[in-house]
């Protein structure tokens, strides 16, 4: 007996719930002791990791969500299972699962019916079965409380790390393909979730017409079978707009490190990855009050109101039009994104699972101290 991995990110597209999984899953692995202290057990069609991870390859021919709820609590029957992207198998009692936010309690209209009723049904169950609740954020963590009537000290958070980004190299060919200036451009990172609040951006932008020089790149995508606004589809006809669509990590961190600035003023986030990596790069941010991202962004980052168009607007003039404020937030954002390290989250997430034992206890503790 012992802990096991839900590896079904493995075979999923990266975003920032599976860029969670994938970085704690890699720092808690740099730190285990044996290959089979911390195993993680994938899907036939999961794709490489990319290090040297402890990985039990299940065959049959189940992915998805089948493989989860039926293949995955078999081979992890013996183990308590840690499951990172929000659902675990339903009918698994020895687990401890990641809800990352309660977004279908609190914007429902911003999901297909389907969707919605299936990840509510998996969460009154898993809040039945899980011996602990982890999460991201403290905002999410009163929202998980609110929502599954559960008590606090059921629910931990583990805040993620930006420093992944060190492992990546830019690729600057997108500024080529792009026809991007440095600093000439403002960069915005989301899918046509309607909770990015994408059309209020878009509508910013009609208003900066008076503004030489300055273009905008959205970067993301959306999964219709999941987001259920039609609304959040419609495009600007602005000739300053450029739809570059799901980029490579080298390619965002390309775009980060140019740009002007950061436009993300969500409506909802968890935890709100994008501002982080940003800062991280020596972008500048301008994000919303909203939810969790002050908490994430604390003083780095520049505050608009997200449901004023006009607000939106004037924050992007403001700072693409003085240099000087924006080498302020480009230094605070640096200095602010550096204190979010992953090997922080995995020995928090290992104080949790080996906490009854006092040696390990210390152990972590130790490390932690030392970073």
């Amino acid at each position: 007996m012992g802990f096991a991995i839900n590896g079904k990110f493995a075979a999923q597209r990266i975003t920032g719930v599976q860029r969670v999984a994938y970085e704690l899953t890699r720092a808690m692995q740099a730190r285990a002791s044996s290959a089979s202290e911390l195993e993680v057990i994938v899907p036939r069609n999961a794709t490489d990791l990319g290090f040297a991870s402890r990985t039990a390859r299940l065959g049959g021919s189940l992915k998805g969500n089948l493989w989860e709820q039926i293949a995955l609590p078999i081979a992890a029957r013996r183990d308590t299972l840690i499951s990172l992207c929000n659902t675990g198998p339903l009918l698994k009692r020895r687990q401890l699962v990641m809800i990352h936010d309660m977004a279908v309690y609190d914007v429902p209209h911003a999901f297909s019916k389907k969707f919605l009723l299936w990840y509510r049904m998996k969460f009154s169950i898993l809040r039945r079965q899980t011996r602990l609740i982890l999460t991201v954020s403290s905002f999410s963590k009163e929202r998980i409380c609110h929502h599954l009537r559960i008590d606090e000290s059921q629910v931990e958070v583990i805040r993620p790390g930006a420093d992944h980004l060190d492992r990546i190299t830019a690729d600057p060919s997108i500024l080529t393909r792009l026809t991007l200036v440095k600093d000439s451009y403002c960069v915005i990172v989301g899918s046509l979730d309607p909770r990015k609040n994408l059309q209020r951006v878009l509508q910013a932008i009609n208003k900066l017409g008076h503004i030489p020089n300055i273009h905008f790149v959205v970067a993301g995508g959306a999964n219709p079978r999941i987001f259920a606004s039609d609304s959040a589809a419609q495009k600007a006809d602005s000739e300053r707009v450029t739809w570059a669509g799901f980029v490579s990590d080298g390619e965002l961190k390309a775009l980060y490190g140019n740009a002007a600035c950061l436009v993300f003023p969500s409506l909802y986030e968890g935890f709100g990855l994008p501002p982080l990596e940003a800062m991280y790069c020596g972008c500048p941010v301008i994000t919303s009050t909203e939810a969790s991202l002050p908490e994430v962004c604390g003083d780095a980052a520049m505050y608009c109101d997200a449901n004023s168009v006009d607000d939106i607007a004037a924050k992007i003039e403001r700072m693409v039009t003085q240099p000087e404020l924006r080498e302020r937030h480009r230094q605070m954002g640096l200095k602010h994104a550096s204190q979010f390290k992953w090997e922080r989250a995995a020995s928090r997430l290992a104080q949790i699972l080996y906490g009854s034992n006092p040696e390990t206890t210390r152990y972590y503790e130790a490390r932690s101290s030392a970073e």
